[in-house]
């Protein structure tokens, strides 16, 4: 299982030279599995540079799996150039329950008069498999899932290939309960022993005073849920749209302080656009 970043911003995208190491796109990640299925996660706007891969290589069957509905996990989705191909078979999964749910939520997103075209006038096959919290497979990847502690639901992933995991949870909220959302030993247990865990790492201590409810971890809350659950790997994720990559590099450092205080050899980094990893 091969695993690409194409986007870890949160909220929104932002440009300049100050957050040129980490990147300025939203929620995209790909992952490739041995058997050569594409699987994306969030359509924020790294999918837009994924997509101009995937039409330069000629891909042509994309799975696309969705965790919430908020604008950031999904505004690329309109600019991925494999949705005005006629041969391209799209199937988008997400924590709706039903497919008319979910495709209501991707019409939103190119509906008059914020965009000119309709998803209706798009060439692609596009199937839409609202799957709630069901557990399924694609291709050799099995795929479990569990619901976020955000406003207005989600869902995070956990995908498993040939004994490796790699657990995607963003948007999630460890000390406080959301309506749907579970409790901090719900997402130890889930995360257990994975090889790869990304996980939101949006405010400082500081911050989230400010922000209790909206939705997102303090760093140093994600760095105790992996050390609990005993993952080989954490990748902080959901970077604030004000963080320079100066202050992001201090919180990577701190992290890795107490890894090593607490005599844990877990990797730990602040996830970055263009990153890959090989599971």
């Amino acid at each position: 299982m091969i695993i690409r970043v194409w986007g870890s911003r949160g909220s929104i995208a932002v440009s300049g030279k100050q957050f040129n190491r980490y990147g300025g796109d939203t929620t995209c990640i790909e992952v490739v599995s041995n058997t050569g299925d594409l699987i994306i996660i969030d359509a924020g706007t790294g999918i837009r540079n994924l997509g101009n891969r995937v039409v330069s290589e000629n891909i042509k069957k994309i799975n696309l799996l969705l965790t919430h509905a908020h604008w950031d996990h999904l505004s690329g989705f309109p600019f991925f150039k494999p949705i005005y191909k006629k041969d391209s078979e799209i199937r988008i999964y997400g924590p709706q329950p039903t497919q008319d749910s979910l495709k209501s939520i991707i019409s939103k997103t190119m509906s008059s008069p914020y965009f000119p075209i309709e998803l209706e006038d798009i060439n692609a096959d596009i199937s839409f498999l609202g799957m709630g919290h069901k557990n399924y497979a694609i291709g050799s990847v099995k795929i479990s899932t569990i619901p976020l502690s955000h406003p207005n639901q989600g869902v995070g992933y956990k995908l498993e290939e040939d004994g490796k995991t790699f657990v995607f949870l963003t948007d999630n909220e460890l000390t406080h309960h959301h309506p749907f959302g579970l409790g901090y030993a719900d997402y130890a247990k889930f995360s257990k022993g994975a090889d790869l865990l990304f996980h939101d790492a949006e405010y400082s201590r500081e911050e989230y005073k400010e922000t209790v409810g909206w939705g997102h971890s303090v760093y140093l809350d994600t760095l105790n849920l992996a050390l609990d659950a005993g993952v080989k790997a954490l990748g902080l994720f959901h970077l604030n749209q004000e963080r320079t990559d100066d202050e992001v590099d201090r919180i990577q450092a701190e992290c890795r302080k107490i890894v090593a205080e607490r005599g844990s050899k877990m990797e730990c980094f602040a996830v970055a656009t263009g990153m890959e990893f090989k599971l």
